[in-house]
């Protein structure tokens, strides 16, 4: 049956409700088709005056693609559990649904932090800051320790309260000889009782610490202040989360996001204020006392912060332990938050926003979460700002995602839109307001409709299995080194590659199939590739035993000397001895390119742009990693082959081409999008193009009149199906000669100017 209704504005229709049904209805359809686009909504006072949300809806149902849209509601002076922001919701998400745009409102506790003090004033986050001085022989030292200022993010600052320490408290004062080795363990002594202590203020503290004792040189001094900020491992921060939820589940939400969960922010300048810090409470030593059997988290902090003679194995099996505690306990909230939203909202209710803090893989966000993006459940893969796209589309891989989403607000966003399309990814807007740019949105238009036939992530041969506990050990050989140079250098030659933790091969998700490949969800890999496998657990040695002789080349990078609990072994000798083994990864690239060769992988566009980190030197980033352009092709795992082009035009460029797959000719004249997937017999199942005007392949040919955005597959019951968007008259007898079960979506024109309500 040809379909003849067409919607009056842009939007593909998502998410479905049922209005005639009195409880909160949440999406029923999060399917590949239904993949939505997404924008970042930014909540103020106008918006909470009586209809204020309206023109914001409004124009975005009739002037953009959007239909899921990320209220934030950051507030200097409320907090999401106030009723005005609760109510507000309610009704904006009823007029949402009226407009067919879903609501997924940030309802992350930091933005209810007076509320979780008011009800929980010990279960506040501390910083353990350890302070080491030269004490004088004749006279006391004096030193003063303060707080680190503006710790803030974008749940706090400006005009909302930062999260400022509340009080402060000296834990401890060791005093001991500090020599060329390290601390000498047998020098070492407790000499709190002995200090004099004032408190300046809730920021700061003087320490007035006795002359240098006999063999005792130094001393260092350790002292917790107590931050505006729940405590991670506060005993009630879980249930608190899933009561704010709860409160909320009269609104007809699409879902919920959490965005950059972990510790407060701690910015590369902090290195270097002659302090180590750690994140501790209570609660954390109560933790870390049952992991090790009853070591004092207080007392192996000094040890993991300053070396200690004939004591390196201990300090390393201290950060082992300490590392994998922040990591679990940060991906159990998150996943804790993610099963509340189903339980509350459904089971199809959309869990966003993105676990990455810090746009790489390094120091700094190992110690925001521990590195826990693999472990952290989403809808579909969420990252954001210039994380690597070797990151990106692993997490697609994890999360069984047909897309990964990339949060992104730059200058340089026209190039991410066409850049990220071509890895198999979208954008998602930070703040959609700014983005009613008609070329761009022309840009988005046509790259959704990818959306009716991709059904798998970006193909990518290789898997860079990186040890999780040796890149986050400061104490070992391999700290801060998650194996990029490797991923990156395959990227820049035209075999993309996914970047995956070893705890992703503790907890189950990587595997070994019946057939011998070893598997991140539907990625099979040619090769993989592990990195630095120092302090692993048997379960690592098991995985690569089980691979053994099977369909994936294994190769190895860097000694295994050590178990995560420091014993002593030969985990050399433990792997297969068909794994390749290399010194470091220029040596291992060559030979892993042989195997590509071997097996006739066919190489894709290279990546040999850097992403743009001008913006985050700010910080203290200075870090670059390869992207695709904005012109080439590529292929999913489903065997569909994009081209896309947008290089010269923001809304995409003419692509005409002829190419082959598989030894079939495939010819396309359209623009910005060109995509295909073949049969077996050569023939093609789906096709995707912008302003399509003629497509030759197999037994299908089209020659249009005028370009039309279409998308064309072979449905589930063997029947063609299609979508033609922004089409006014009728379907053209050529698209009618395939199938006549076409569906239309409107194309949105861009308003004379942004919303009012900004």
């Amino acid at each position: 049956m040809l379909l003849t209704c067409t919607p009056a504005h842009g939007q593909i229709e998502f998410p479905v409700f049922k209005k005639s049904t009195p409880q909160p209805q949440i999406p029923n359809q999060l399917t590949e088709e239904n993949m939505p686009i997404i924008g970042v909504w930014q909540w103020n006072d106008m918006v909470l005056q009586p209809g204020g949300y309206k023109s914001t809806i409004e124009q975005v149902s009739m002037n953009s693609p959007f239909n899921l849209l990320i209220p934030f509601l950051r507030f200097p002076d409320k907090e999401v559990v106030d009723e005005v922001i609760h109510r507000q919701m309610v009704l904006a998400a009823d007029y949402a649904v009226e407009h067919n745009i879903g609501l997924v409102p940030d309802l992350d506790l930091r933005s209810a932090r007076r509320a979780f003090i008011s009800s929980y004033p010990d279960e506040l986050q501390e910083m353990l800051r350890l302070q080491e001085v030269k004490l004088e022989k004749k006279k006391s030292t004096e030193t003063i320790i303060a707080s680190i200022d503006n710790l803030n993010d974008h749940y706090a600052g400006g005009k909302i309260p930062p999260y400022n320490p509340v009080k402060n408290n000296v834990l401890r004062v060791y005093a001991y000889k500090n020599g060329p080795a390290g601390i000498e363990p047998k020098t070492l002594s407790d000499i709190t009782q002995q200090c004099r202590i004032e408190i300046i203020s809730e920021d700061s503290v003087r320490i007035i610490i006795p002359p240098a004792g006999k063999n005792q040189p130094h001393a260092c001094a350790m002292v917790s202040f107590t931050l505006f900020y729940p405590d991670i491992f506060g005993p009630h921060l879980i249930e608190f989360q899933k009561q704010i939820l709860q409160q909320y589940s009269d609104a007809r939400l699409s879902g919920v996001c959490k965005d950059e969960w972990g510790f407060p922010p701690y910015f590369p300048r902090f290195y270097t204020e002659n302090t180590y810090d750690f994140w501790y409470s209570k609660h954390s030593a109560e933790e870390y006392a049952r992991k090790t059997g009853g070591r004092e988290l207080l007392s192996d902090c000094l040890l993991m912060a300053r070396p200690m003679k004939k004591k390196e194995t201990e300090r390393q099996v201290a950060v082992n332990n300490f590392m994998e505690m922040v990591l679990q306990r940060n991906i159990l909230i998150e996943n804790s938050f993610y099963d509340a939203v189903k339980e509350i909202f459904g089971k199809d209710a959309a869990v966003t926003v993105h676990p990455t803090w810090w746009p790489y893989p390094d120091f700094n966000e190992f110690k925001k979460n521990g590195l826990d993006w693999w472990g952290v459940k989403r809808d579909w893969a969420q990252t954001d700002e210039i994380v690597p796209f070797a990151a990106r589309t692993a997490l697609s891989k994890k999360w069984d995602s047909p897309l990964w989403y990339n949060m992104y607000y730059t200058m340089k966003l026209p190039v991410q839109v066409w850049s990220s399309a071509l890895a198999g990814g979208r954008i998602n807007y930070l703040g959609f307001q700014t983005l009613y740019d008609k070329d761009l949105m022309r840009a988005e238009n046509r790259i959704r409709l990818l959306n009716y036939i991709s059904k798998t992530p970006l193909d990518c041969p290789v898997a860079v299995v990186f040890g999780h506990a040796a890149a986050v050990n400061w104490a070992g050989p391999y700290h801060n080194d998650v194996g990029m140079k490797l991923a990156d250098t395959l990227w820049f030659s035209g075999y993309p590659a996914d970047l995956i933790p070893t705890s992703e091969i503790e907890n189950g998700s990587l595997k070994v199939d019946n057939e011998g490949w070893i598997c991140y969800g539907k990625q099979k890999y040619s090769a993989v590739v592990l990195y630095n496998p120092e302090f692993e657990k048997s379960s690592t040695a098991g995985f690569f035993l089980r691979a053994a002789g099977g369909k994936t080349a294994l190769f190895r990078i860097g000694n295994w000397t050590r178990d995560f609990d420091g014993n002593i072994i030969e985990g050399n000798n433990i792997f297969p001895s068909e794994m390749i083994t290399a010194k470091d990864y220029k040596e291992a690239f060559p030979e892993i390119m042989s195997v590509l060769k071997e097996r006739k992988i066919v190489m894709q566009t290279p990546a040999r742009d850097t992403l743009d980190s001008r913006y985050f030197t700010l910080r203290g980033f200075n870090t670059i990693s390869y992207f695709p352009p904005t012109t080439g092709s590529s292929r999913l795992i489903d065997g569909t082959v994009i081209n896309v082009a947008g290089t010269n035009n923001i809304s995409g460029d003419t692509i005409l081409k002829e190419f082959e797959i598989g030894g079939n000719k495939v010819s396309f004249d359209a623009i910005g999008i060109a995509a295909v997937r073949l049969d077996l017999n050569g023939n093609p199942e789906a096709i995707a193009a912008g302003s399509l005007k003629s497509f030759r392949c197999g037994n299908i040919e089209i020659n249009l009149n005028e370009r039309l955005d279409l998308a064309l597959w072979i449905d589930q019951n063997g029947q063609w199906r299609g979508v033609i968007q922004g089409l006014q008259g009728t379907v053209p007898q050529e698209l009618l000669k395939i199938t006549r079960n076409w569906k239309r979506i409107g194309l949105p024109e861009s308003p004379a100017k942004p919303a009012v309500n900004r």
